[in-house]
Parts: structure tokens; sequence; C-alpha cells
């Protein structure tokens, strides 16, 4: 494995945990008609979602992002922010 691969698999890893992290609160996602994609994280540790639904135009997003950052960044301390971006 060369440091490109290995940097892309500790990546993937760190997505794959806030996506775990992320499980418990679904269920409160799909009871409002949304759902939330885990996209990408940038080099700088910016893990980057796409609302879903209802969410995608609810005007609490704001608090709603707010609330997976701190759920996601006690999973995943290697996370620094989250983005909720327009794709």
């Amino acid at each position: 494995m060369n440091n490109d691969d290995i940097q892309q698999q500790h990546c993937d890893d760190l997505l794959q945990k806030a996506r775990e992290a992320l499980l418990p609160l679904q269920p409160y996602f799909e009871a409002d008609g949304g759902a939330v994609e885990v996209l990408r994280l940038t080099e700088e540790g910016v893990l980057q979602v796409k609302l879903l639904g209802n969410c995608e135009s609810c005007r609490i997003s704001m608090m709603t992002t707010a609330g997976m950052e701190q759920v996601i960044r006690a999973a995943v301390p290697e996370i620094k922010r989250v983005e909720a971006v327009a794709v």
C-alpha cells in the first residue's frame, strides 16, 4: 500500500464511523420526513453532509447540524466540524 492508499483507507474508516454515529438519530430524521447523507471528509477534518427530504428545507436545520456535530465529534474526534452542503 502506498501513502495515498493508506490516507484514503483512514478517511473511509472515519466516514464509516461517522455514519455509525448517526444511526441512533436516523429514526428522528425519518419521523420528520427527512434523512442525512454523509458525503465526504475534507483534508481539514470537515465532514460534509447533505440534508434530505424535509430536513433540507427545515428552518431549524442549523440546530440539527449542530446536534449531529456533537454526536459525531464525540464518536470520531478526528472530525473537527460538520457542515451541511447543497449538492
